[in-house]
């Protein structure tokens, strides 16, 4: 409601200031110009996002100055940083990245907006940019016409970069004629009142325009024609800077824990950088004065002399930041704390975050699906075995399990089917097919996510076996033949055995290949096993051991239990063998 507000109020704004003085229409128009192409340049870059900007991303983040560097280089070679933190949320929505990684990024991020400045002043507006913007836009839009989507990509960026420059020469061609009627330079305001009132005032633009990057170019645009002193435009760069972040922040009201933690982050990192920069404006003046001989930048080029105190500004808020950053992320995940006892069917990894791009979208699939299988379908799967799951879990001898495993654990497998599995089971297809049908996927990764849709429809054909036998074994437990219980035994010792080696496949890493072994052997008996007779069975019949109503029980369960083996060593295969393979390759390709 308030941004509605803000919106139809902004319109009516704009549209009272166009009225009242015609003359700032080639201005706005050199602004939404530009805007326009900063939308088709994330758009454009948004392509590759499935490729080698997610690899980056997440190879580049296990050292802290690692994530910092990727997030400054990245956004300076996009020209986005929304674009990095909607991915960087998505990365630690699904568990990719941690916090403190995703907070070096941010922090890199607003080092990487500072490469507007710099690509404004020293290259749009020393140069007749509306030529090679033309050019640009005459390419970008040869190549968006393209079936192909890296060259649809290829295309949005060329068309972004132009209508970026073009936004550029029309911004500087309205402040000339602009100048001609009134001379904003009139109403500079020296010392600190006049930083405080065009920090405010940079503040105010940056949260009209949404954009930072498109206020830089406005002040830079006007200082190059003089419009505006340096030193307000030094103020009104800081506020461009702290008025980015309530841009964050009206995007975070909606937003899951991942995105309010790193708004918050984005809020005070900007606001403390922000007030230093506002309190000591003048030494850092001096020093870019100083840094200006050294680098052979003229005097008078203020413009070049705005975006290295742009720079400036902005790393020493990093190397401010930097050893408060461990206890930044403590306050963030005390202050915005996930649910933790969330009920038994709310997903715990799913949210609307992760389905943003592939890999952050398959990674909190998998992690849901092992969740589903560790908390429901073990404990389901053992309980209709009438065992404990710690003894399954436990190095104890198998035998000596099932002989102490005899009392009925009168366990409703429907019950709990449709509290632990049903609800999570529907969300974990839901979010696969939305996955499928609206993000771009290269082909390993529909069959990534084609294997953990198929994954999870075992785990719920496993349950259903697993009920059919818990009947036949309850009903055992109060018989007196001792031929039927030993059978059912051996049954129940078989799952055992294969739930044991899962378990110590997916836990022990350092052995996972002779636990791989394992289960391959088990996977091939069980193969072997639904194709042949039982012959223990046979032997019992023979002897009239047991009626031909229990002969058919265990037949029946026979079949059923090697059935379900091969499926428990599928779902083990899918979600834990090559679970680090799919995502890797999600990111990759």
């Amino acid at each position: 409601m308030i941004r509605k507000s803000f919106f139809f109020g902004l319109l009516i704004c704009l549209g009272v200031i166009l009225y009242l003085n015609p003359n700032f229409k080639t201005i706005s128009a050199g602004v939404a110009i530009l805007l326009f192409g900063m939308i088709m340049l994330e758009e454009g870059f948004k392509v590759f996002t499935k490729g080698p900007l997610q690899n980056i991303l997440k190879k580049t983040t296990n050292k802290l100055y690692k994530s910092i560097t990727a997030g400054a280089l990245l956004t300076a070679l996009i020209q986005s940083s929304s674009l990095v933190s909607v991915i960087t949320i998505s990365f630690i929505s699904a568990g990719l990245i941690t916090l403190a990684e995703g907070l070096g990024l941010i922090f890199g991020a607003n080092i990487g907006t500072t490469a507007t400045a710099w690509l404004v002043a020293g290259f749009g507006l020393k140069i007749k940019i509306s030529a090679l913007a033309m050019s640009m836009l005459v390419f970008g839009i040869i190549f968006s016409f393209q079936k192909k989507p890296s060259f649809k990509g290829i295309g949005n960026v060329l068309a972004g970069l132009g209508f970026f420059f073009l936004g550029i020469h029309y911004m500087k061609e309205g402040f000339d004629v602009f100048k001609e009627y009134i001379d904003l330079s009139e109403y500079a305001v020296s010392g600190f009142l006049g930083v405080l009132i065009y920090t405010g005032l940079g503040i105010i633009i940056t949260t009209v325009l949404q954009s930072s990057s498109a206020t830089l170019a406005l002040i830079l645009t006007a200082l190059s024609v003089g419009q505006i002193e340096y030193e307000n435009a030094l103020a009104l760069a800081i506020g461009a800077n702290i008025g980015t972040t309530i841009t964050a922040v009206l995007g975070a009201l909606s937003a899951n824990s991942a995105g309010k933690r790193l708004a918050t982050a984005h809020f005070i990192f900007n606001g403390i950088t922000g007030l230093v920069a506002m309190t000591f404006i003048y030494p850092l003046s001096r020093l870019v004065n100083s840094l200006s001989e050294i680098l052979y930048i003229s005097t008078t080029n203020y413009t070049l002399k705005l975006a290295l105190f742009h720079t400036i500004f902005n790393v020493l808020g990093v190397l401010l930041m930097l050893p408060f950053i461990k206890r930044l992320e403590r306050f963030l995940l005390r202050f915005f704390k996930e649910k933790i006892n969330k009920d038994v069917d709310e997903p715990k990894y799913l949210n609307p975050a992760v389905l943003k791009f592939p890999g952050s979208a398959i990674s909190a699939l998998v992690k849901e699906s092992q969740y589903l299988y560790k908390n429901s379908v073990f404990e389901i799967v053992s309980h209709a075995l009438n065992i404990h799951r710690e003894d399954i879990k436990s190095e104890e001898n198998l035998k000596t399990i099932i002989k102490k495993s005899n009392i009925d654990f009168k366990t409703d497998i429907q019950d709990l089917y449709y509290k632990k599995v049903k609800t999570i089971y529907g969300e974990i297809i839901k979010y696969a097919s939305i996955a499928q049908s609206t993000l771009s996927l290269t082909n390993k990764q529909i069959k990534a996510i084609t294997d953990i849709k198929i994954a999870n429809r075992k785990m719920v054909e496993i349950i259903k076996d697993a009920r059919e036998l818990n009947k036949n074994i309850s009903l055992v437990l109060n018989m007196d033949n001792q031929y039927l219980q030993n059978e059912y035994d051996n049954y129940r010792k078989k799952l055992t055995k294969v739930l044991r080696v899962i378990y110590l496949f997916r836990t022990e890493e350092n052995n996972a290949e002779k636990y791989d072994a394992k289960l391959k052997q088990l996977k091939k008996n069980a193969k072997l096993n639904i194709r042949q007779s039982n012959k223990s069975i046979d032997r019992l019949i023979r002897k009239n051991l047991i009626t031909a109503e229990m002969a058919s029980s265990l037949f029946n369960d026979y079949t059923n239990v090697n059935d379900m083996i091969k499926k428990l060593i599928d779902v083990a295969e899918l979600l834990y063998g090559k679970v680090d393979s799919l995502i890797e390759d999600n990111v990759k390709n």
